[in-house]
C-alpha cells in the first residue's frame, strides 16, 4: 500500500507543478516562460525521483511501469493498481488545479500544434528516448543508480524544451489523461495514451539489445 501511495503523491506533485507552472505561464501572461515550464517538469520529475524512488520506484507514469513490466524489471500483478494510483493523483492535481484557476480553458493539457499524425511520432520518439534512458541508469551500476534523478529529470526537461510546443512533450498518459478529463478536452487524448505506451516498450528491445552487446 506504501507503494500505492506513493505512486498517487508523486503523480500529484509531478502534474500540480508541471501542469500548473503551464497554467501560471498561460494566466500571467508569460512570466514563467516556455524554458522556466520546461525547467519545472525536469526538476519536479528529478525531486520526486529522489523523494519517493525508494518507496515505489517513483514510475508516476503509466507507459514507464508497463515497459518496466515488459522488461521484466516489474511484477504484472502490480501494474494495475500502479497505473489506478498514477491516474489517481494526476486527477487529484487537475482538479485542486481547476479550483485555483477556475477560467483555465485547458488546464495544462496537451495539444498537437500541427497534425495528430506528427505529434503521434514525437510523443513516440520522446517515450523511446525517456525510456531508454530510464532502463539503462535506473539498472545499471550503483553509481549510474545515484545520478538517476538528474539523468532522467534532464530529459524530461530537455524534451519538454525543444518539443512541448510542438505535441506537449507529454511522455505520459496519466499527465495527460487527467487536465484533458478536468478541461473536457478529449479530442487527441488517444493518442496521447497510445505514443507513450508504443514508445516505452519499443524501447526495451533496443535496450536488451544494447546491454546484452556490451557484456560481451
Amino acid at each position: 500500500m506504501k507503494k500505492y501511495i506513493a505512486e498517487l503523491t508523486g503523480t500529484f506533485i509531478m502534474v500540480f507543478c508541471g501542469t500548473g507552472a503551464m497554467i501560471a505561464d498561460q494566466q500571467s501572461g508569460g512570466a514563467v516562460t516556455h524554458v522556466g515550464v520546461a525547467i519545472t517538469w525536469g526538476l519536479i520529475v528529478m525531486s520526486m525521483i529522489y523523494a519517493l524512488g525508494d518507496v515505489s520506484g517513483a514510475h508516476m507514469n503509466p507507459a514507464v511501469s508497463i515497459g518496466f513490466v515488459i522488461a521484466k524489471r516489474f511484477p504484472l500483478k502490480s501494474l494495475p493498481p500502479y497505473i489506478i494510483a498514477q491516474v489517481a493523483g494526476a486527477l487529484l492535481a487537475s482538479f485542486v488545479l481547476k479550483l485555483l484557476f477556475p477560467t483555465s480553458p485547458l488546464l495544462g493539457a496537451t495539444m498537437p500544434l500541427g497534425s495528430e499524425m506528427q505529434s503521434f511520432v514525437l510523443e513516440l520518439l520522446l517515450t523511446f528516448f525517456l525510456m531508454l534512458v530510464i532502463m539503462t541508469v535506473a539498472h545499471g551500476s550503483k553509481e549510474q543508480g545515484q545520478f538517476a534523478g538528474m539523468a532522467i529529470g534532464a530529459v524530461v526537461g530537455l524534451e519538454a524544451m525543444f518539443a512541448g510546443p510542438i505535441c506537449g512533450a507529454s511522455m505520459n498518459p496519466a499527465r495527460s489523461i487527467a487536465p484533458a478529463i478536468v478541461s473536457g478536452h478529449l479530442e487527441h487524448l488517444w493518442l496521447y495514451i497510445a505514443a507513450p505506451v508504443a514508445g516505452a516498450i519499443l524501447a526495451i528491445p533496443v535496450w536488451k539489445f544494447l546491454i546484452a552487446k556490451s557484456e560481451i
